[in-house]
């Protein structure tokens, strides 16, 4: 009993000690420090690209090197970022803006754009050189043979199947206003975008909507749609910032507002064909990109054809960057686990002599484990007007809580009656039998439910990526965006590894306890 009792006192000392100290690591849950210029990106390649140019625009004229949120989601993710001050600034495109984030039913002007964008402390400048529109694409083969050339023609034909970006489908300039405006009867299946190639290169789908500057309409044998009703707006693309960074990085911003006008169409969809159909890295097709722009074009550009931007799937499961991904990955399982318990035991203590309280706590416990992890990780960064590390861990957090709670009651159940009674005819509290019988009964039951709390950790935290929290999810995320299996993979195997380490380590640890009762 006395060893039991040592166990569970060590347990806990070890959650509070971890929980300080991973809390108070650098990047674990503190907002990045305001001298650092924050850039965030949408997830999909394009915003991807753009994320890096800036940030290696910026990187010689700032204090720190800049912090590149990747990924962040679709444009109510990273607007909410903006608006939050998570980050200072991302790449939009005019069209969004007006349409989507500002709710006006016509395209405006830059002028009145940053008019109404003022009052939320936000401006739209630097207008890059290309637009990038929404449009819908066909197979070049089938719409010839249904004769299919403008949307007019498309929407004769509602046996066709659509497959629509979830994004593209909940816009107000996407689907909903596209379908009134043509009178469209399709009903179309939601695809994410990084997908939607694949789906309609293996005719599951007939149609897709394509962003004009994508790299694989041309590579796929694609027919854009003539939009001939003149329904989608021009969507130039534009640096939507918080009011104050020209005057926080004065030097950065001039630097970056040297790129107005420096990138054109045929420039972003060459620079998205080498990630999409070779393979190369983000931050070399940029740095390549801007040397290219430079007076030493030539050697730069020469050294960083060498770069392993192309690369295999060794190259990317152990690239430079899985040390900073692992790092993240443990941070964010670690400090939810040592949460998770540290509120769940007492909880679960506390309500354990109340059956009908402990119902309903466990089944609100079992509630939280229903709700999708998107749809949580939503609805806390609207709670919190936060995105990245805080919302992530919370969300991590709740859903350990159902395991390790269930147990810990299923624990403390296990314990004899005889043995609550013998501590009492010892004299001993409520408090003292809790403490010096039932836990350490239970504390098999409890690490049970730990280590299955930690096997959800560690595969939820791959969604902390789409909030910009960091982890095995980055990977998981640019393979979505670029339907690339080898990075996805990449990012799948280490989370599985990590989940079969810990398996490991808690069939060590129940082996030692077996040892002991023995």
């Amino acid at each position: 009993m006395t060893r039991r009792t040592s166990a569970f006192n060590a347990m806990f000392a070890c959650c509070i000690v971890l929980l300080l100290a991973l809390a108070s690591a650098p990047g674990s849950a503190a907002q990045p420090a305001n001298d650092t210029l924050r850039i965030g990106s949408k997830r999909f390649t394009e915003s991807y690209i753009l994320a890096q140019v800036l940030a290696q625009t910026s990187a010689p004229h700032t204090p720190k090197p800049p912090a590149v949120l990747q990924g962040l989601g679709n444009t109510a993710i990273v607007y909410a970022a903006l608006r939050s001050g998570s980050i200072d600034l991302y790449p939009e495109y005019m069209g969004t803006i007006s349409l989507e984030i500002l709710k006006n039913k016509t395209p405006m002007t830059l002028a009145a754009m940053n008019a109404a964008l003022a009052p939320l402390g936000l401006g739209a400048a630097i207008t890059l050189g290309f637009n990038d529109g929404y449009a819908l694409a066909m197979h070049e083969d089938n719409a010839q043979r249904l004769g299919i050339v403008s949307l007019s023609d498309l929407v004769k034909h509602p046996a066709l199947k659509l497959g629509l970006s979830n994004e593209f489908l909940g816009r107000t300039d996407g689907w909903p206003g596209l379908a009134s405006r043509y009178a469209a009867q399709q009903v179309p299946v939601a695809l994410d975008h990084g997908l939607a190639y694949d789906a309609i290169t293996q005719n599951q789908v007939d149609a897709i909507d394509i962003y004009t500057t994508d790299a694989k309409i041309e590579h796929l044998g694609l027919r854009v749609l003539k939009d001939d009703l003149a329904y989608f707006a021009r969507y130039d693309a534009v640096l939507l910032y918080r009011l104050d960074v020209p005057a926080r990085f004065p030097q950065a911003w001039a630097a970056l507002q040297k790129l107005s006008g420096s990138i054109d169409e045929k420039a972003m969809i060459s620079m998205s064909a080498r990630a999409e159909l070779q393979g190369i890295a983000f931050d070399v097709i940029a740095r390549d990109y801007l040397a290219s722009k430079s007076d030493t074009a030539p050697a730069t550009t020469a050294s960083a054809g060498i770069d392993p931007g192309q690369r295999g799937f060794w190259a990317k499961l152990f690239g430079p960057d899985l040390a900073r991904l692992t790092r993240q990955h443990l941070t964010l399982t670690l400090i939810a686990l040592g949460g998770a318990a540290l509120l769940g035991i007492p909880l679960a203590v506390w309500v354990f002599p109340h059956p009908r309280l402990r119902a309903v706590v466990l089944g609100a416990a079992g509630l939280l484990q229903t709700v999708p992890s998107l749809a949580m990780l939503a609805m806390l960064i609207s709670a919190l007007g936060l995105i990245g590390t805080l919302p992530a861990l919370i969300a991590l957090m709740l859903y350990a809580l159902l395991p390790i709670m269930r147990n810990t009651v299923t624990g403390l159940g296990e314990v004899s009656r005889g043995q609550r009674l013998a501590g009492q005819s010892l004299g001993m509290t409520a408090g003292q039998v809790m403490r010096e019988i039932e836990l350490p009964q239970a504390l098999p039951a409890i690490i049970a439910g730990v280590r299955t709390a930690t096997s959800i950790a560690i595969g939820t935290a791959t969604i902390a990526a789409f909030i910009g929290a960091g982890g095995y999810g980055e990977r998981i995320v640019t393979g979505l965006a670029l339907n690339d299996g080898q990075m996805l993979l990449a990012g799948a195997l280490p989370a599985t590894l990590l989940a079969l380490l810990s398996e490991a380590l808690f069939e060590g640890v129940e082996h030692l306890m077996r040892q002991r009762r023995g």
